[in-house]
C-alpha cells in the first residue's frame, strides 16, 4: 500500500475533495498537524509522497511557528528523493521557499471566487492541460510566491500573477484552493481566525457574496479538481530519479 504524508496547520484546512480520490487509489494517509505538534519531525523515508496544506501563518513567522523551518527542510528532502510534492496555498509558498524563491505580500488579498487563467505553458502540462482559458476557483490568501528558478509558471489571475508552478516533473505549487467543497467554504467563512480576516477587510470582501457564488461555481471547480488531482495521483505510478535543488 502506498503511504502519503500530509502536513496540516489548522483543523479546518484538510484534503477536501483530494481525500476520496487518494483513498480510492489505495493510499494510506497520515496527517501531521503542526498546530498541535509543532515539534513533530516525521520520517519521510516511510512515505511515497507529500502534500502540504494551507494555513493562516506566513513563511516568515518562524519565531512564532517553528515548525515552518522543519517543513521547508522536509520538503527539500522529498524533492531531492524524487518524491511527488503538492503544495496548496501556504504549502505552495513553503514549496517555493524550499526552492529558493521569495514569498511576499500580494498586492491585494484574494478571498472568494476568482478567475484563474492558465499560461501558455499549461497547455502541455500533465495537470494543467485540463484548464479552460478561464476558470473560477476559490482563493483565500494574502501572500504570494515568486516562480522558483527552473520552475514552469502555469497560472495567473488579474490580482496575483503567480498562481501555480511546476518544478521538474514531481512538484506542484497551487496558490488557489482547488480542493474545497461547499461545506469547507462555509466552515471557513465561520471559523474565528478567518472571520478576523473578513472583519479587517469589510467593505472589500463580502462573505454573503462568497456564499451566493459558491453554488454557481462549485460544480465546475469540483470537476476540474477531479481531473487535475487524478493526474497528480498518477505521478506516483511513475519512476522518478533523485534530483538536485537549485543553488540559492
Amino acid at each position: 500500500m502506498r503511504r502519503l504524508l500530509v502536513f496540516q496547520h489548522v483543523p479546518h484546512e484538510i484534503l477536501g475533495t483530494l481525500d476520496p480520490l487518494l483513498r480510492r487509489a489505495g493510499f494510506r494517509i497520515r496527517y501531521v498537524n503542526f498546530g498541535r505538534q509543532p515539534d513533530a519531525r516525521p520520517d519521510l523515508a516511510r512515505y511515497h509522497g507529500l502534500i502540504v496544506l494551507g494555513g493562516p501563518m506566513n513563511c516568515d513567522q518562524v519565531n512564532r511557528h517553528r515548525h515552518l523551518a522543519t517543513e521547508i527542510e522536509l520538503i527539500e528532502q522529498a524533492l531531492v528523493a524524487g518524491k511527488p510534492v503538492l503544495g496548496i496555498c501556504l504549502g505552495a509558498q513553503l514549496l517555493a521557499r524550499a526552492l529558493g524563491a521569495p514569498v511576499t505580500r500580494n498586492g491585494v488579498p484574494e478571498i472568494g471566487w476568482y478567475d484563474v487563467e492558465p499560461t501558455p505553458a499549461a497547455a502541455v502540462d500533465p495537470l494543467f492541460r485540463h484548464f479552460a482559458p478561464r476558470q473560477r476557483i476559490f482563493q483565500w490568501h494574502g501572500d504570494t510566491f515568486a516562480i522558483p528558478r527552473d520552475a514552469v509558471h502555469l497560472a495567473r489571475s488579474p490580482d496575483c500573477e503567480n498562481q501555480a508552478f511546476r518544478w521538474g516533473d514531481i512538484a506542484y505549487g497551487l496558490q488557489f484552493h482547488l480542493e474545497v467543497d461547499s461545506a469547507m467554504i462555509e466552515r471557513w467563512l465561520h471559523t474565528p481566525v478567518n472571520q478576523n480576516d473578513l472583519e479587517r477587510l469589510a467593505g472589500t470582501i463580502d462573505p454573503a457574496r462568497i456564499s451566493a457564488e459558491t453554488p454557481l461555481a462549485i460544480d465546475e471547480a469540483t470537476r476540474l479538481a477531479e481531473r487535475v488531482f487524478g493526474d497528480f495521483i498518477r505521478l506516483f505510478s511513475l519512476r522518478h530519479r533523485h534530483v538536485a535543488l537549485p543553488s540559492r
